[in-house]
């Protein structure tokens, strides 16, 4: 008999029967309150009607189109919608199927177009777990350890974790960016650094937003070495922070953009997004693939974005993400464990630490399974485990964001003991 892996772990015991919009319902009948929205994807709720039946529609005419080898419809059509919400020259696109792989071919993009090796990175960063990935990620060890060497040319920068040292936003701002200046005339020369990589809002990293003047510090170091500025939004892209892409909250502006998770609200897609002048400097036979641009996957990709914009989605995420965050603070108040609350739209965490300040993933994972228990689903993350987060559907309502407060509440109460 043959079995999932045993490195498989659930964060919750849910067995999960079918979800509809912000719940899921496992088989025993129990409706569960999923702030997890499947790690950021299900951005327009579980089997929203509009994606469903454009996905059904779409498997009764054309599953599979390989698109180095024949051209279909949905991918044609995603590309010119995609084109109203993409940043300014930002105009042409290149699809793949997951988060990963988006990443390694923005890397690949930007050695062809600059003919230089190396990449920059940030401590806390998430950028996938292929070996290329891998090597960009400082998240945690658990995704870079045993499998060295890693991808050569990876440079690591500090990123503005306020928070954890103990600065304010602007002080860590400061550091980060010098620090950075000093990366760039000892570990990674400037005239041999193709690339920054960075997320509007660090995710396994700890759901910890960088602030504007940073994201702007690096486009002008982008700009004065002839270095690119890669927006890493596969989970912040697609209305999540309150913003359609995350780096919104700032006047940066990408040469690369990376989107994934909520694309297709569940079906495997991925993409990267260039200046055609950039991307016509991709080396002959450097982008392909099977499953890249899938017609289903691509036609919900196209309901998904219309029902974004037609149900302001963003704007909902904004508003809903507002409340969450007032009502995580409040609970924060009550509760002397919890050292931290943040977030951008509806991407909010709650960090736990001890009467010192170190972090208690202990304290964490009790909250996180007393939260599972009432029937609220939430994920834990950042480099100790000691970050809780929460991540709806933007579909969410204001009596929902209330309800999973309720439970969050009782769930810390019961955790403290």
């Amino acid at each position: 008999m043959a079995t999932l892996s045993p490195l498989l772990k659930q964060a919750t015991p849910v067995l999960a029967e079918r979800g509809e919009g912000v719940y899921l319902y496992d088989t025993a009948g129990r409706r569960h309150l999923d702030f997890t929205a499947g790690i950021g994807v299900t951005n327009t709720g579980h089997c929203h009607p509009r994606v469903v039946e454009a996905a059904r529609e779409q498997v009764g005419t054309l599953i599979h189109g390989q698109y180095t080898t024949v051209m279909h419809e949905p991918l044609l059509r995603l590309v010119d919608a995609l084109g109203d919400v993409l940043p300014d020259g930002l105009d042409s696109l290149f699809f793949l199927n997951s988060g990963s792989e988006a990443v390694e071919a923005s890397i690949r993009l930007a050695r062809h177009a600059t003919g230089r090796p190396n990449i920059v990175v940030f401590h806390g960063s998430f950028h996938g777990r292929t070996m290329g990935a891998a090597a960009l990620t400082t998240a945690g060890t658990k995704f870079r350890a045993g499998i060295g060497p890693l991808m050569p040319g990876a440079a690591i920068a500090p990123f503005p974790q306020a928070y954890r040292y103990g600065w304010t936003e602007e002080e860590a701002t400061r550091f980060a960016l010098r620090e950075l200046d000093y990366l760039l005339v000892t570990a990674s020369p400037a005239s041999d650094t193709a690339a920054f990589v960075v997320e509007p809002v660090l995710g396994e990293g700890g759901y910890i937003p960088a602030p504007p003047a940073f994201l702007e510090g690096l486009r002008e170091r982008a700009d004065r070495h002839g270095i690119l500025l890669i927006m890493d939004e596969v989970q912040t892209g697609y209305g999540r922070t309150g913003r359609f892409w995350g780096h919104e909250h700032s006047a940066a502006r990408p040469d690369v953009l990376i989107t994934a998770k909520g694309l297709a609200s569940g079906f495997p897609l991925s993409a990267i997004a260039a200046p055609t002048a950039l991307m016509e400097k991709a080396w002959p036979g450097s982008q392909g693939g099977t499953y890249g641009g899938n017609a289903v996957a691509c036609a919900a990709a196209l309901a998904t974005l219309q029902v974004i914009q037609d149900e302001d989605l963003v704007g909902n995420a904004a508003r809903q993400g507002a409340r969450l965050n007032d009502g995580l603070r409040k609970v924060a108040a009550d509760h002397p464990e919890i050292g931290d609350v943040r977030g951008l739209g509806l991407m909010q965490a709650s960090e736990f630490t001890t009467a010192d300040g170190e972090p208690d993933a202990a304290a964490a994972q009790r909250a996180h399974r007393a939260a599972t228990e009432r029937g609220l689903l939430l994920l834990t993350c950042g480099a100790h485990g000691n970050v809780v987060r929460m991540i709806p559907p933007l579909i969410v309502t204001g009596e929902q964001i209330d309800d999973a407060l309720g439970l969050w509440s009782e769930a810390v109460a019961d955790a403290a003991g």
